[in-house]
């Protein structure tokens, strides 16, 4: 599950949001959910079923796609790279 988002950070002059995950591979309609970037898990689901997100530049429609350390996720503009929290 994701812990915590992090500042806006540059990546080769591109800008992220970095969303950090306690343990992984976590489904993707949940870090929708869990960054406030859906109302609920059903709106995440919706949102993802519309093609409006991308994971590592692809177009997703997979609800429970897995999200490990190192993917992109772009949704509303904003870009969101995932990292794992070996410290957890």
């Amino acid at each position: 599950m994701p812990v915590q988002t992090a500042a806006p950070s540059s990546d080769e002059s591109e800008d992220y949001v970095t969303v950090v995950l306690r343990s992984e591979p976590v489904e993707l309609y949940k870090i929708l959910k869990f960054e406030g970037l859906a109302a609920s898990g059903a709106e995440a689901k919706l949102i993802i079923d519309d093609g409006l997100v991308q994971v590592n530049g692809d177009v997703e429609l997979r609800r429970r796609r897995k999200i490990v350390n190192d993917d992109r996720i772009h949704f509303e503009g904003q870009l969101y790279r995932v990292v794992t929290d070996v410290d957890g």
